[in-house]
């Protein structure tokens, strides 16, 4: 009877390989950023019919989304795995809210949009004046 040896080994350096090969191929969605690409999920007529109030109010909503999502793929680069976290759960938003807000920002510039001012904040009321007396 012969005895075989056992491999303890091969089962991690399987995923040893497999978190490499991962690591190499969110590497080149990183890399993706802003290019021809990125907006190959929008439609680039989705704001031929907005008028300028409403592209100013879309502008603003996708500019908060994109500080959000930042922020949220900089948190996640913070933990263990981080970078892949940040890849997998946001990259793929960011970029097409960045293609959605290059689109707003052409059809704004388009239609020469100008940002309305916001209107002057109230003067705090005058304390109402108590009469003695009566």
């Amino acid at each position: 009877m012969t005895a075989r040896v056992p491999r303890p080994y091969l089962p991690s350096r399987i995923a040893a390989a497999a978190a490499l090969l991962l690591t190499v191929q969110l590497g080149g969605c990183a890399s993706m950023g802003d290019g021809m690409l990125s907006g190959a999920f929008v439609d680039p007529s989705i704001y031929d019919l907005s008028d300028c109030p409403q592209l100013e109010a879309e502008r603003k909503r996708l500019q908060t989304r994109t500080a959000e999502l930042q922020g949220l793929i900089d948190k996640a680069q913070t933990g263990t795995a981080g970078s892949v976290v940040g890849e997998v759960a946001y990259r793929n938003d960011y970029i097409s809210t960045r293609a959605q807000a290059k689109l707003a920002d052409e059809q704004w510039q388009k239609s020469k949009c100008v940002a309305s001012v916001p209107p002057p904040a109230p003067a705090p009321a005058a304390p109402a004046k108590r009469s003695r007396g009566h």
